[in-house]
Order: C-alpha cells, then structure tokens, then sequence
C-alpha cells in the first residue's frame, strides 16, 4: 500500500514541460527522508531555471561512511522525471478526465494503473528508490557498510526537452558512473542499441515579389485563391511505419501543380517529432511574373528543397541495420507554418549506430547547401549520437543473467527513440535501457498505463542489478 500510494502522489504532480520537474523532486526528497531511518541515503537536488521554468536533477546515494567526497566509480540508475504534455484532458476517459488522476483498472492481463507518467516513466523512478532502500536497508541489517562500486539514483529533467537536465548533470561531474542503467518502458526487454536523433529547422524566405502580391492580395476585394487539404495518419517519428505524412502528400502533389501560383497560407503537423496528420494549403495564380520571379515563387522553393530531401533519404537505403524498425535513417517532416516573411520547416532524423558520424555530417551539409541555394536558413537544434553496448559488457551480463532467473525475456533489443543512453554513451559508458510499460502505442497518448504486476517485476529486477553490480 505504502508504494501504490507513492504512485498515485507522483502521479498526481505535474512535470509536464510547462510545469517543470521541481516541484516532483522535492516530493521524492520528502520520501528519501522518510526511508532514511531504516535506510541511511543522501539526497541532493541540483536545480535550474530553463526557459523560465524551474527544473531539478534528484541525486540518491547511500549513506557512506568513508566520507562526503565521490567514489572513484559509481553504478548509475537512471529515470526522467518530466512527462509529455498531456493533451486534451478529455481524452483521458480511464482517468475521470484528468491525466493526474491515478487509476487502477482490473483486467485479464492483470490490475493496470492509468495516470501520465505511469509508463513513461515516473513510475519506473519509485521502483528503482524502493529497490535501493531495501539494498540498503538489507545491508544495514548485516552490519555492511562499504559497497564495491556505490550505486546512485538519479531522476533528471528535461527528456522532452533535449535532456538538458542529463547533459548537465555530467559538465558538473555530479556523478562518477561506469555504467548506466536508464529507465525506459521497454516491457520488461533489455535494450542495448539505440538511434541517434537530430532536430532541424529550415527557414524559407518569400521572394520580394511574392511578398509584395501577398500583401496586395490581403487588400483586394476578390481573388482567385484555392485551397486543399490532405490528411494522413499520425504515428510518432521514431515509428513512421505506422504513419502516413500529410505535409509530405501535400509537397509531393506541388510537382503536379502548374507553374505561377502563390502560396497565401501553408500549414500543418502539431510538432516536429510526430508523423503530421493533416495539412492545408492555399494558393493562388499570380499576375504576369518574369520567369526569374516565377523560379523564386515559394512553391517552387519548396519543391527543389523537397527534391534535396528524397536525395538524401535515398542514401538512407545504405545503411540498414536488422535489430531497428524501419532498419533504416529516417527523416520525418513534423511541421509547416507559415509566416509573413517565410515557411518554416521543422522535423527530426533518426540514425542507427551504422551511420557513422562523418555519414551524418555529410548529409546535413548537403540539406544546408541545398537550402543556402534558395536563401534558406537551414539549422540543427539538438543532436544526440546513436549507441550500441557490447552484449558482453559487465552490465549487459548482469541484467541477462537476473532477468534469466527472473524468467524474463532476455533476449536483447533495440529501440528507434532517443532517450538519456543517447547522452551518457557519448561520455563512453556502458548503456543499456529496460523499463516496465509499453513504449509504442502506450506512452505520449491519453490513458497511458502500466501492469502492477510489472512494477512487482521491475522492483526485484532493480534490487537484483544493484546488488550484483554494487556489492
């Protein structure tokens, strides 16, 4: 009862990226203070206002007696703490309508509780501090008190962000770690290969002359202006398999469309990083154009910018890797706005560790050369290299062989989403991923849940890995 209703409390606190993650950080240091009689563990909260939103790091270790000062290496539990937004609060009917409400549902699979953030991946963080504190407390009890390489639990901030709150928690040296455990709704699979993850953005000016006809075109009384729209199938960037792109319909149809039209209003997607399901546009037939304004009219941008897209996805096709689904790099076109001055494009690339990073660098070059041709701005916002952990590194056996005992799947996976490994890999530390919840399908949509009967699992899996790793 006493961890269900730690559930259901940090459930019910918003880390939304709008609402930040102190507020959740300070709720677990209320609960490591209260372990901490039976269980003597410290606690810091390393925080930062980013984007005007307060944030927090939530650093646990056990007591230890040597002295204050960092082991020389540490084992690293890791969870974000921080959600998705939730949405249309009605969409959250197994939740009464609020995403904070934490709900059990009986099932035949089991009991399930509802809530944001119970797969992705709050939840994950408590069975990691309870399976510590009986690590500890165990420990205690036996009279034990160095450990062989210390573990430490953190919570971090920002996942939907950029994972800022895990880039910094590594410049400040806050932590010593060799290997990396991170929490991510795997259901229960052990991941150890993850795609890299690159965020562009590519500002398209408007011509002088089309600029002027569209500023004309808002005082005119009548117009000759069409407009259409397309509709996909949304999916999330890491499974475009399971989407179909409207933004991507709607360029592709421009090539079929006759020379001399302007574009008033070009439209679509929600974010960068989901599979758009709609998009509109809105054209119209210019007056007599010189055949060098008729090259510079928006559509036109838009479709040899388009070209230099599929050119670069064709080079995808050399790159497969068979433990990913789609094998391949991907690029997903998330969002089109348009504004007075220009189109906005914005959207992601994700890359199997067989793309190296020459590769990579390589084909950004190329997207930024084609955009310059056009007077475009072509930028990178965040990127997060691909990694793959050795299947026989010290982590990778520990988590088969408990998970062997636990009669768990053990075989080893890949996933296409970035997530904190991404950043820690970069620092050379063994990585790997595993987490109770369904990922796919599950996570970053209304009445997210979880399996009770996993979080039981993901505990003693948890007590487990530390004790075999630490001790």
């Amino acid at each position: 009862m006493e961890f269900l209703e730690a559930c259901r409390q940090i459930i019910g606190i918003d880390s939304s990226p709008a609402a930040g993650t102190l507020e959740v950080a300070r709720f677990i240091e209320g609960l490591v203070r209260g372990m901490s009689a039976t269980a003597p563990m410290r606690i810091e909260l390393q925080t930062e206002t980013w984007n005007g939103v307060d944030q927090a790091n939530v650093i646990v270790r056990p007591q230890l007696a040597e002295s204050d000062e960092l082991p020389v290496a540490e084992f690293l539990l890791e969870t974000h703490l921080d959600t998705p937004d939730p949405g249309p609060y009605a969409l959250w009917n197994k939740t009464a309508a609020n995403p904070f409400n934490a709900s059990i549902y009986q099932s035949a699979d089991g009991d399930l509780i509802h809530g944001l953030g119970s797969a992705d991946v709050k939840l994950d963080f408590l069975c990691k501090l309870y399976a510590l504190r009986d690590v500890i407390e165990r420990r205690r009890l036996a009279g034990i008190i160095s450990w062989r390489m210390p573990p430490v639990l953190v919570g971090t901030y920002g996942e939907e962000l950029g994972m800022p709150g895990a880039i910094r928690l590594i410049r400040k040296k806050k932590i010593r770690p060799t290997a990396v455990l991170v929490g991510e709704p795997t259901a229960l699979q052990l991941v150890v290969a993850g795609k890299g993850f690159a965020s562009v953005e590519i500002e398209i000016p408007f011509s002088e002359e089309e600029r002027k006809f569209r500023s004309d075109h808002d005082l005119s009384e009548s117009s000759s202006t069409q407009s259409r729209l397309f509709s996909g199938r949304a999916a999330h960037s890491s499974a475009p398999q399971l989407g179909e792109s409207a933004i991507l319909k709607m360029l592709d149809s421009l090539e079929r469309f006759p020379a001399g039209l302007a574009t008033m209003e070009i439209e679509g997607g929600v974010n960068f990083n989901t599979v758009p399901s709609q998009a509109v546009l809105e054209i119209d037939i210019v007056p007599t154009f010189s055949n060098e304004a008729l090259k510079n009219l928006m559509t036109q941008k838009l479709i040899r910018i388009r070209t230099a897209i599929k050119k670069v996805e064709e080079q995808f096709r050399r790159f497969p890797d068979a433990e990913f689904l789609p094998q391949e790099p991907t690029m997903n076109i998330g969002m089109i706005r348009t504004f007075e001055e220009h189109v906005k494009i914005s959207g992601c690339v994700r890359l199997p560790p067989t793309v190296s990073q020459n590769d990579y660098e390589g084909w950004m070059r190329d997207l930024r050369d084609a955009c310059v041709v056009e007077g475009a701005v072509f930028r990178i916002g965040d990127y997060k290299q691909p990694f793959r952990t050795a299947a026989n590194s010290k982590l990778v056996e520990v988590c088969k062989s408990v998970l062997v005992e636990m009669n768990l799947n053990a075989a080893l996976g890949a996933q296409a989403v970035a997530n904190e490994a991404n950043v820690f890999a970069k620092f050379g530390l063994d990585c790997a991923v595993w987490g109770p919840g369904q990922g796919v399908g599950n996570s970053h949509t209304p009445n997210e849940y979880v399996r009770l009967s996993e979080l039981d699992r993901a505990t003693e899996f948890y007590r487990q890995v530390i004790s075999r790793m630490c001790v």
